[in-house]
Formats: structure tokens, C-alpha cells, sequence
């Protein structure tokens, strides 16, 4: 088989449909029958120079993916395999694909080198291939540069795939000299200087205490800034991404190098080619996030608790980075606003110009107007672009009493050059700037109101003829009559829209049934709104809304209907039923809120649930959510007489639950089986069995997405709140489940914040889990059920309350569950609770907190823990 491997390798590329076939199979079956002598031939396979390039590549591919997978589950079954893998044929494998490191073929050295990464990726947390970076950088000193270039390409890879805690200090040191030593090559080769570059940008993360040391940390920024002005644009740009990362990483070394690089950036911004102007942009984009978050974590006080002082780059900045990018506004592409993905300098540099906003707030205004007044009128598009897309991007920053002035004399400007521009990019970046205007400046907390009695229908008039206009600029007006509405929420009194609500929500299914209504995303854009103006309605017009109900109902009917479509009209068919699914829940939750419209809008709660089965049966994940999601509003609306749709719905739930692929639909479908116990409440005991199996199955898959597993907890609390006592069947199973997991749970010591963040929702549904049981079995006779697990809850909140890292959430849920404890088990928690290490400590801490929903849970469970303790 070996021998013929090469011949398998190539066939398995063929145009011939069963020759390909037929060598898959074959593979497969080598594959399975003796997985060492396969992997060890297709790395024989790679390492060979008289081997053609196409059977070369694919074995190297085919070997990649024998070590990693996107699917979490599967990757670690294969980091399994490789490590009980025969260790002769491993270390056959590892010389082959260091061999192949000098091949003369590009593709060849390439794909080994992330070969070698990922074996690297398993590898050495376990403490093995010890001599691999040792003989990786014997390597850089080899005369030939493609040598010296596939090395430094691994050595990047290698520092992609690894995490900085498993090289030791000494080999990072080795690593950095050897990558940095490739960059600085005076009339080097550009293969590997650009290699060196890249290798860079990924090392990074493991060069903290080289950052930390002022000699090194010059010497590597120095050369970082000499390989910005390279000849090759390729080496320019990987040089700046480097900054860039640098600019997150380190922000607080940067002092020293700010004005050197505010020059560099200045000049690429200038006059470099555009993926290198991007990149010199983006520095100015990282800082200002670095500082905002600074800035919100610690309210601007420098002196405050924040690890890292704010330097105020951006501040001192100013002067000379908005003219910079101001001038880069002026350098738009003819057609960017048709094409979703479009990203150039003028996008860039808008970008960067709002988050400066939001970084300085009021300073960056004065410096702003004075190009906007200049360019406003002029008779170039792009003057007038540019200058309404700088006004659009400072809204979102300075206070209200500096900007209300400028938007009420920019507002009737903007209205009559949506309307009258000759300009379609123009009138684009008018209507995205109103919508901001409207998002930022108009709503009820911001003091003298921008819309009145006087423009509103002026506005609304305008907007509703921008949406009969080019698809890119309709979809814009949509967007701005969305945050029109949405300021218009917390209105107490009648809304200024309610005249014109009739009108509005047919311009609005006008738009949805245009011909051109996919293009700019712009029948999503329609219904979007036409939810957010349904919303925010108010009681005068929910007569109207009941009507919009049949008017949705007849649509979701009509795309169920369609028949022999091709695959790509079926997809924007699921994607209609989506938004009219959402629609309706709109709708349901609307009128589903007030008694007087939901006795009439019952009427059509058959109809409506009828529809959203049918949508089931249609194999798309977007419309089930969407389905799903609309099915929990109208268990809501409907309250215990949902009862009647269980038979029917039953099914679709149990498939949701198993749904692990599409693991939205699954998280959703969690959901809404918390709002059916809410509906139904006992009612859903016949289901109970089915569900709980369920959920515990769910618990125990490494198969589903890590998204789901909080959910699923406080699903468990929802059942045993709907059920009571009945719950006392499942009580082993769950407990034993949730016991595992807060053992599993109850520390965080060495996670990142991300990972924190995470453990820490699943610790708030473990406790929400906990409530549910407690709350259902009070008053029942089977409390002392619940004795045994009282010790271990205890000691997983004096866990958690030890490790010092609960978010507020955490918080609130686990002095409400200490109350549940002491209210359901009276005299037999008192004891125990006073007995907790820290509960005493806790309940005080929390009767002390600023938040006051922390603070009404503490008093409340202090009540109940007083009662268990006097009995």
C-alpha cells in the first residue's frame, strides 16, 4: 500500500468523480486498518523531493487534519489517538517533517511547518519533543534562506498553537533573538524577513518579561519600526500588525515610542499602499480602546485601582491625528456602500474617528466642525461624503450639551440632502448619520429633545420616501426610523409617532415585498424596524397592531407554501419565515401584555401556533430559532391554556433538545421549555420524564457547544419550580449532576478572564438549579428529601465566596439561594448555616452592597436564616 500511496494521493484529486471516490475509500480504509504505517507514509509522502507537489500537499493536509479539528469533542479524541500513537512511528513521523523543513518546494516546507505546530500543540504541554525547538532554531543558522525562512514560519506557527506557560523563559529569549535577528537582516532575503515578521506577531504573547526589561524592549521595538519603511509591502504590513498587537499587549511600555510612531503611522497613512495604511490606522483604533477601557473601568481617576495608568495618548494626539484622519474620509471607493464586506482607508479612518470620539468626547468636536463646514456644500461627492460621514462618526461620545446645538441645525440640512443629493453614497451616509443622530441624541434622557412636534413630520416623511430609494439607502432609513421609535420607548405620554403609525408600518411591508428587497440587507432591515416601531407603540394604536396580525399570519402562510424551489430560493425562503417568526413574537409579547388586547388577539392563537409548526418541518436552524423563540412568547401570552398544544408541540422540543449541531437552536429551545414550566406550571408534569432525561443527557455531552451548559442548568430550576414536590423523582439524578459540576466549578484560579466570565455563568445556573429545587419542595411533606444536600450546597458557596471572583449576578443568585435554604429547610439549615465557614461573612457583605437588588435578596435571606435559627 505504500508503495501505491502516491497514485491514491493523486487520484483522490481527480476531475473523475468515481476514480476520486474510489481512492477516498482507499485511504479511509489504510487509514483504519493501520493508522501508524498510514501516518508515517503520507509523512514520507511530504518529505519527498521526487514525489509530485499535488500528492505532497494532500498528504500533509490529510495529516493535519489526523491531528486537529474545529469540532472541540473530536479534537481532543485526536489529540487521544496521537499521543497512545506507536512512539517509533511517531518519532519517524516528527524526522520526516523536519526533513522537509529544507525541501525546495514552497507548499512542501510550508505545510510542515504547521504539521510540526500542531504535533507541538500536543506535544509539549505533555513535556514531550523536548529537543524540538533546540533543533528548530540550529536550523536559522543554515546557509540556505528557505531554510532559514520554513523555520522562523514553524517557530510562528508553533508559538499560534502553544500557550506562553509551557515554553520555559530561556527558550523564549531563543526564539525571540532568532526571530528578531531574521527581521534585521541588512539586504536579507524578503522570504525571510517577512517570515521573521509574522513570527513575530504570533511570539508576542510570550515576550511579557523581555517587555518588561527596557534594553530588550528598545531593541525589539526598534527594529519593529525599521521593518515598517521595508521596500516589500507584504513585510510593512506584518510590521504594523505587530504594532498593533503590541499596542493591545503593552500599551503601558509604549510611552517612550509614541511620537516615533505617530510619525511612521502618519506617513504609511499618507502615502503607503492601502493593506499598510489599513494597518497604521488600526494602531490608532487599538490605543483608542486600550484607553476607553481603561478609562470605564476606573472612571478616569488614574490614582484608582487600574493595574495599568491611562497615558492619554490619544488626548495629547489630537491636533495632528484628526487632521490625519480626516484625510483619509476623502478616499472613498465609488461602490463601497453595495459591497457587504467592503473595508478601506476612508471606512478606516471613520471608524477610528468615532472611537476617538468616544475616547475624548467634547475635545475632538471643535477640531471636527471647522472640515465638516468647509466640505459640506461643496460640489465633489466626496467632499460632501466625507464631511457628513465625520459629522455621523462623533455622535457617540461627546455630551449631549455640546452636540444638541450642531444637530438641530444639521438635522433640516441632512433631511433635505437625503431628499435631494444627487449622490447615492451621499445620501447613504446621510441617512446612516440621521439614524445615529437619533440613536445618540433623542431619547428620554437626554434634556432639550431634537425631534419635536415642529420636524417630526417632516422626518417621518422624508424617511419614508428614502425607503422607496436605492436598496443601500433605503436600508439606511429603515435604520434610522429604528432608533426613531426606540427613543420614543419610555414615553409615559403619547407618542408623536401615533398619527403616523398607519402609514409607517405599510411603507415598511411595502419595502419587504420589493423586488430588490435581498440586496443591502434590506428586507431584514424593513422588519427590524417594523418590530422595533411595534414595540414601542403605544396603547392608542394596538387596535392597529391587531390587525398587522393576520396581515404577518397570510405572509409566514404564503412561504410555507412554496413548492420546487432550488436551493438557493429555499434559503432566502427560510430566512423570510425567520423574520416573520420574529415578527409575530413581536407582536404576541405586545399584545400578549395588556388584558384588553390579549382577549382578542386568543382568537388567532391556533392559527399562529399552527404556522410555527409547519415552520419545523423545513430544515433550517435560523427559522427554528426564530419559530422557537416566538413559541416561548406565546406560551407567556397564553398562560396555562398552552396546555393544549403540548401533544402536538411535544416533539419538536425533544428534537430541539437533541439538536447539539445547530447549538443556537438547542440554547433556545432551553429557553422555552423555562417558559412552558412558567405557562404551564404542574401542567407540564406528563412531559417531565421526557425532558428531564433530556437535559441531564445534554449535561453530560462533551458533544455540546459550552454556550448551552448554563441555560441548562436553570432549566432544571424552572421544572422543579412548575412541579413542586413532584420533582422528588428526578431529585437523585440532578442532584448528583449538579453536585459534580460545583465541585468541578467552584474555582477559577489560573483561567483567563474570558474563561472566568464563563465559569462564572455556569456557577449562576448551578445555583438558579439549586433555588428552583429548594423554592418547589417548601411547604411540601418531602423537605427532609433535600437534608442530605444541604452540607455540600454550603460548601460550594463558601468556595466560591473564598475564590473572591463572582460577578454581580453570581452574587444576587447565591445569597437568594443561602435565604431558599434557611426558608425550605427551617431548623434543620440553621445549624448548618451557622456552622458555614463564611455565610455569616457573606450575608454581611452583601446587606452592605451598593446594588440594590444584591441588597434586597441579603435582607431577605437574612429574614429567613433568623427564622431557621430561632426555631
Amino acid at each position: 500500500m505504500a508503495m501505491e500511496v502516491t497514485q491514491v494521493l493523486l487520484n483522490a484529486q481527480s476531475i473523475d468523480g468515481s476514480v476520486r471516490k474510489h481512492a477516498e475509500e482507499n485511504l479511509k480504509q489504510f487509514q483504519e486498518q493501520n493508522l501508524p504505517g498510514f501516518l508515517v507514509s503520507l509523512s514520507g509522502e511530504l518529505a519527498s523531493d521526487d514525489k509530485p507537489v499535488d500528492s505532497r500537499k494532500l498528504a500533509g493536509l490529510i495529516l493535519k487534519n489526523s491531528l486537529d479539528a474545529k469540532d472541540e469533542s473530536r479534537k481532543r479524541e485526536l489529540v487521544q489517538r496521537w499521543l497512545l500513537l506507536d512512539p517509533a512511528a511517531k518519532t519517524q513521523i516528527k524526522s520526516c517533517l523536519l526533513q522537509t523543513l529544507s525541501s525546495p518546494i514552497p507548499d512542501a516546507r510550508s505545510t510542515a511547518s504547521q504539521v510540526i505546530a500542531k504535533i507541538a500543540g500536543i506535544e509539549l504541554p505533555q513535556k514531550q519533543w523536548p529537543e524540538l525547538i533546540g533543533s528548530l532554531l540550529s536550523n536559522i543558522h543554515q546557509i540556505p534562506a528557505h531554510v532559514k525562512q520554513a523555520t522562523l514560519e514553524t517557530l510562528g506557527y508553533l508559538c499560534e498553537e502553544v500557550s506562553p506557560q509551557v515554553v520555559d523563559q530561556d527558550e523564549v529569549n531563543k526564539i525571540l533573538t532568532a526571530v528578531v535577528q531574521g527581521m534585521n537582516v541588512p539586504d536579507g532575503n524578503n522570504d525571510v524577513r517577512l517570515a521573521a515578521t509574522r513570527a513575530l506577531y504570533n511570539a508576542l504573547g510570550f515576550a511579557q518579561a523581555n517587555f518588561s526589561n527596557d534594553m530588550e524592549r528598545d531593541y525589539i521595538m526598534r527594529v519593529v519600526c525599521e521593518t515598517t519603511m521595508s521596500p516589500e509591502v507584504k513585510i510593512r504590513q506584518a510590521a504594523f500588525e505587530c504594532l498593533v498587537s503590541i499596542a493591545s499587549m503593552y500599551y503601558e511600555k509604549l510611552a517612550p515610542y509614541i511620537q516615533d510612531i505617530f510619525n511612521i503611522t502618519a506617513k504609511a497613512v499618507r502615502g503607503d499602499e492601502e493593506p499598510v495604511a489599513l494597518q497604521a490606522v488600526e494602531f490608532w483604533s487599538t490605543i483608542c480602546d486600550e484607553e476607553t477601557d481603561i478609562l470605564e473601568d476606573y472612571g478616569g481617576d488614574t490614582t484608582g485601582d487600574s493595574d495599568v495608568p491611562c497615558f492619554y495618548f490619544i488626548k495629547q494626539a489630537l491636533p495632528a491625528l484628526i487632521p490625519l484622519l480626516l484625510e483619509t474620509l476623502l478616499k472613498q471607493e465609488e461602490d463601497q456602500d453595495l459591497d457587504e464586506g467592503a473595508w478601506n482607508i476612508a471606512m478606516a479612518g471613520g471608524t477610528c474617528l468615532g472611537l476617538v470620539a468616544r475616547t475624548v468626547g467634547d475635545d475632538i468636536v471643535p477640531l471636527v466642525m471647522p472640515f465638516i463646514e468647509e466640505n459640506i456644500t461643496k460640489p465633489d461627492w466626496r467632499q460632501r461624503e466625507a464631511a457628513t460621514y465625520a459629522f455621523g462618526s462623533i455622535l457617540d461620545g461627546p455630551s449631549p450639551d455640546k452636540l444638541t446645538p450642531l444637530v438641530n441645525v444639521a438635522l433640516p440640512f441632512m433631511l433635505s440632502a437625503l431628499m435631494k443629493d444627487p449622490n447615492n453614497h451621499v445620501k447613504d451616509t446621510t441617512a446612516w448619520t440621521l439614524g445615529r443622530m437619533f440613536e445618540f441624541l433623542h431619547s428620554s434622557i437626554v434634556g432639550t429633545p431634537i425631534i419635536n412636534e415642529g420636524n417630526c413630520q417632516q422626518i417621518i416623511t422624508v424617511l419614508l420616501q428614502s425607503m422607496k430609494d436605492a436598496p443601500n439607502v433605503a436600508e439606511k432609513a429603515c435604520g434610522a426610523l429604528y432608533f426613531l421609535a426606540q427613543g420614543y420607548e419610555d414615553v409615559d405620554t403619547a407618542s408623536p409617532l401615533t398619527p403616523f403609525f398607519q402609514e409607517i408600518v405599510q411603507s415598511l411591508l411595502t419595502v419587504t415585498h420589493r423586488e430588490d428587497a435581498v440586496e443591502s440587507r434590506l428586507r431584514t432591515a424593513a422588519y427590524e424596524t417594523l418590530n422595533e416601531v411595534v414595540r414601542c407603540s403605544t396603547d392608542e394604536t394596538a387596535s392597529l397592531v391587531l390587525q398587522l396580525v393576520p396581515v404577518i399570519m397570510m405572509e409566514l402562510h404564503n412561504s410555507l407554501e412554496g413548492q420546487n424551489l432550488s436551493s438557493d430560493e429555499r434559503e432566502k425562503q427560510s430566512e423570510l419565515q425567520g423574520l416573520l417568526c420574529g415578527c409575530l413574537q413581536v407582536m404576541i409579547q405586545k399584545l400578549g401584555s395588556s388584558e384588553a388586547t390579549k382577549y382578542v388577539f386568543m382568537q388567532y392563537a391556533d392559527q399562529i401556533m399552527g404556522l410555527f409548526l409547519r415552520v419545523f418541518a423545513f430544515r433550517n436552524a435560523t427559522a427554528h430559532e426564530e419559530a422557537m423563540l416566538a413559541i416561548g412568547a406565546l406560551a407567556y401570552a397564553t398562560g396555562p391554556d398552552f396546555a393544549k398544544y403540548m401533544p402536538e408541540f411535544y416533539k419538536y422540543l425533544e428534537l430541539g433538545l437533541q439538536n447539539f449541531e445547530e447549538y443556537q437552536v438547542c440554547a433556545v429551545t432551553v429557553g422555552v421549555v423555562g417558559d412552558i414550566c412558567r405557562a404551564l406550571e404542574d401542567k407540564i408534569l406528563p412531559y417531565c420524564d421526557g425532558i428531564m432525561t433530556q437535559l441531564l443527557k445534554d449535561l453530560s455531552s462533551d458533544n455540546l457547544h459550552r454556550s448551552v451548559k448554563p441555560p441548562l442548568f436553570s432549566c432544571i430550576g424552572d421544572i422543579a419550580l412548575a412541579i413542586g414536590d413532584n420533582f422528588y423523582k428526578y431529585l437523585m439524578y440532578a442532584m448528583n449532576t449538579l453536585q459534580l459540576a460545583a465541585e468541578m466549578y467552584a474555582h477559577t484560579s489560573g483561567f483567563d478572564d474570558e474563561m472566568t466570565e464563563y465559569i462564572n455563568s455556569l456557577r449562576n445556573g448551578i445555583l438558579e438549579a439549586y433555588s428552583g429545587i429548594f423554592q418547589g419542595f417548601k411547604n411540601s411533606s418531602k423537605t427532609q428529601l433535600l437534608i442530605p444536600y444541604a452540607p455540600h450546597i454550603l460548601q460550594f458557596l463558601d468556595s466560591i465566596y473564598m475564590e473572591r471572583d463572582m460577578d454581580e449576578v453570581v452574587i444576587k443568585t447565591a445569597i437568594g439561594l443561602l435565604g431558599d435554604l434557611a426558608d425550605t429547610l427551617g431548623s434543620n439549615a440553621g445549624s448548618l448555616i451557622q456552622q458555614s465557614l463564611s455565610s455569616k461573612e457573606f450575608l454581611n457583605e452583601c446587606l452592605t452592597s451598593e446594588d440594590h437588588l444584591i441588597k434586597e435578596s441579603a435582607e431577605w435571606a437574612k429574614l429567613a436564616i433568623n427564622r431557621a435559627i430561632s426555631v
